[in-house]
């Protein structure tokens, strides 16, 4: 939107320093709640960005801007130099094909099995049909873990397991990001690790980019590449996982300390 002062040289600056997506000038409020304000974020093309911050700070908006479900009311999001904004809902149906997203409690539609969840994008898109079709579920669901579950019902399925599923179902449009909405919230700890440990493995084996929301610092720790900590709005710092911990920002370390001296419970 010209409202928001990009041009053509936001472009050239976006394919210059390597981002992948850039998030610029971010603000969104809900009625008289200011949930970004101002927010600058750059995601770069391979890594997991793990994004910390407090309840109710507006991690999940950031990521519903990302794929293009809310519109900033000012800022813009970038993608491969793209600025979204500018997009018809019909041109951006190919950018969500690229950005998959994990929602927190997987989203798995109860009345269809686990192929036909699996299978449910390429079904819409009509990009497999029959045995191809089949093939591929068969596939992704050996790559989470879950061979052999393609006519079990979501209901038979552990939380772990419904995870793994919703993620063999993002997998299946071939995204270049994947967007984990607290992907071990409501897991045991060996649960949860397993999650983390499969989040690792995608990107490695799959060159995906990743961008995590979560509570669990065991679980960030474990994946990042980089930490970003969302605070009133913006990003207050990004760095390494070993610069995080290192950090001296008192507003950091308080969350840091209280992270790691409390679990969440599981469920």
């Amino acid at each position: 939107m010209s409202e928001n002062g990009t041009t053509s040289s936001s472009t050239d600056a976006a394919a210059a320093d390597g981002a992948l997506i850039q998030c610029r000038g971010l603000h969104k409020r809900f009625g008289p709640q200011v949930v970004l304000d101002g927010l600058d974020l750059e995601i770069h093309k391979g890594e997991t960005l793990v994004v910390l911050g407090h309840s109710g700070t507006g991690k999940s908006v950031l990521l519903k801007h990302i794929n293009g479900l809310l519109e900033p009311d000012a800022g813009s999001v970038w993608f491969e130099g793209t600025d979204l904004s500018t997009l018809s809902e019909a041109e951006l149906v190919p950018v969500r094909r690229k950005i998959g997203m994990l929602f927190q409690m997987g989203a798995m539609f109860d009345s269809l099995d686990v192929e036909s969840n699996v299978a449910f994008g390429l079904d819409e898109h009509r990009l497999a049909s029959g045995e191809e079709r089949n093939r591929r579920v068969a596939e992704l669901l050996e790559v989470v873990s879950l061979a052999g579950t393609e006519h079990k019902m979501p209901s038979e399925l552990s939380g772990g397991m419904r995870k793994r599923a919703a993620l063999a179902r993002t997998l299946a449009l071939d995204p270049e990001v994947i967007l984990y909405d607290e992907p071990t919230t409501g897991l045991d700890p060996v649960t949860g690790q397993q999650i983390n440990v499969l989040i690792r493995d995608l990107q490695g084996k799959f060159g995906l980019t990743s961008i995590v929301v979560t509570h669990d610092l065991a679980s960030a720790y474990y994946v990042a590449d980089r930490i970003a900590f969302l605070y009133h709005g913006r990003i207050r710092r990004v760095g390494t996982v070993e610069e995080m911990r290192a950090e001296t920002d008192p507003m950091i370390r308080e969350f840091l300390t209280a992270g790691a001296t409390s679990s969440e419970p599981a469920g």
